[in-house]
């Protein structure tokens, strides 16, 4: 049994699981698992750096994870970094306060080992569980980019694209320095198909037509499983492994892009940081639906945290 910490720093949240994991069972004894809304990646896309503010909320939140690590008596940490420090061209300024914080250096890994750690975190409790046809495909929408892994087990194929739902909100919904509220048709229109033609991408090295079940991951599929449910609040426990039905993600995504600010602020299990990327985040994932004939998507609250606590043990 080892004590180990996985950090995953994505474009939008950086987020901990602190954990007890024992090889011998293939199980995780979760004993702390947190996220915090620090959008790292605000104007990458726009200027290719990362922004000051940017950094001193993610520095805040690595200050807090630490005295969790120290407090829980932590022996492991690995720290992984994805998509806005892989773009940034001051990612070394991110580098240095993450390691004269945490003691230990980010991570910068490629798209595909995103995705391998997004696979084996998401499946690794499913191959026990019954009604689910293989090969599973996993999506894994982050803010930045989405990963797409195909496996039954092990990974047959993966890519990383760039399609995240910040990327996506602030490359078509900004407006004059503001968020689109609610986004004119053409806007949208310009998001499916910049979809799209990351989805013809993908398709060139990974068979996703072929999954026989769709896996989706990270914030924007969780809180379109919770919205599905009509949970009061956000409960981890009755979203991980839901089924969400295609025609309930489109009306929730067709619902969140004619919504205002405050409407989208006041769903009960919107968390204050993805109100503004939510309809960005949910229309990927309709868009994923559609071109592989989904008919629903299984959600899993257990991802690239997990799949990083495993590499560690």
């Amino acid at each position: 049994m080892s004590r180990v910490a996985a950090v995953d720093c994505g474009t939008n949240s950086i987020r901990l699981l602190v954990a007890d994991a024992d090889p011998a069972t293939g199980r995780i004894g979760e004993l702390d698992r947190r996220m915090r809304i620090v959008r790292l990646g605000q104007g990458v896309d726009r200027t290719g750096r990362l922004a000051p503010e940017a950094l001193e909320r993610t520095f805040a939140a690595c200050r807090e994870y630490a005295e969790v690590i120290g407090g829980l008596g932590v022996e492991r940490v690995r720290f992984v970094a994805t998509s806005a420090s892989r773009d940034a061209e001051n990612r070394e300024e991110f580098v240095r306060g993450v390691v004269g914080i945490l003691g230990v250096e980010p991570e910068v890994i490629s798209g595909d080992q995103e995705a391998e750690f997004s696979f084996t975190g998401a499946t690794k409790e499913l191959t026990d569980r019954q009604g689910l046809a293989r090969p599973y495909l996993v999506v894994d929408i982050g803010g930045g980019s989405t990963e797409f892994v195909v496996g039954d087990g092990q990974v047959r194929a993966a890519r990383s694209v760039d399609i995240g739902c910040v990327r996506m909100t602030e490359r078509h919904l900004v407006v004059d320095g503001r968020i689109s509220d609610p986004p004119a048709p053409g806007r949208i229109a310009a998001i499916r198909a910049d979809i799209e033609r990351a989805l013809d991408l993908v398709e060139e090295t990974v068979p996703i037509r072929e999954a026989g079940s769709l896996v989706g991951l990270a914030g924007s599929v969780t809180t379109v499983a919770g919205i599905a449910l009509g949970l009061p609040e956000y409960d981890s426990a009755a979203i991980h492994h839901a089924r969400v039905p295609l025609e309930q993600v489109r009306a929730i995504t067709d619902k969140l892009i004619g919504s205002t600010h405050a409407e989208r602020a006041a769903i009960p299990v919107m968390h204050e940081g993805r109100v503004d990327v939510i309809a960005s985040g949910a229309l990927v994932l309709l868009t994923i639906m559609e071109r592989i004939g989904a008919r629903e998507v299984v959600v899993s609250e257990h991802d690239i945290l997990d799949g990083i606590a495993w590499s560690i043990a």
